[in-house]
């Protein structure tokens, strides 16, 4: 067992405090920057949704060659199911697919963008998701032109 001789203790408190007040100083400048790329990363997370809504919108109407939207969404919704145009019923408002095929009874009616029912076929192989996840953190709109607004983003 070896025996410590005076002054050879362990640490002195000068030395304990320049450790703590060095520690201090950098949570000082390191925890206000981690906060402001959190608030900027939800808001850059809004802003992408968003566009791939918009984008979505937009090859949806491609695909099923619409120049406008029969029923526009004016309450916003984050349920991409529904969205933008859950009303529109086969054999009424929605009578043929891209290649000119007549919708069947059983087709799903209207123009959305989670499980579209984009051919005439009556088969589940005939749904296209033009969008990851049935739902989204924010709201929308879209006017008969296609454009989508954001209502709350959900963040």
């Amino acid at each position: 067992m070896k025996i410590t001789k005076r002054g050879e203790a362990g640490f002195t408190l000068i030395e304990l405090l320049i450790v703590v007040a060095i520690l201090g100083v950098l949570a000082a400048v390191v925890i206000p920057n981690v906060g402001r790329f959190i608030g900027r990363g939800q808001t850059e997370a809004s802003a992408t949704e968003l566009s791939n809504i918009q984008a979505a919108v937009t090859a949806m109407m491609v695909d099923n060659n619409l120049s406008e939207l029969p029923n526009p969404v004016a309450v916003a919704t984050d349920d991409m199911g529904a969205f933008p145009d859950a009303t529109s019923a086969c054999l009424t408002d929605k009578l043929l697919d891209p290649v000119g095929t007549a919708y069947q009874a059983g087709d799903k009616d209207g123009f959305i963008l989670y499980q579209h029912d984009v051919t005439a076929d009556n088969a589940v192989t005939g749904l296209v998701n033009y969008v990851a996840t049935q739902t989204t953190k924010g709201t929308y709109t879209v006017d008969a032109n296609g454009t989508v607004d954001q209502v709350t983003t959900g963040y």
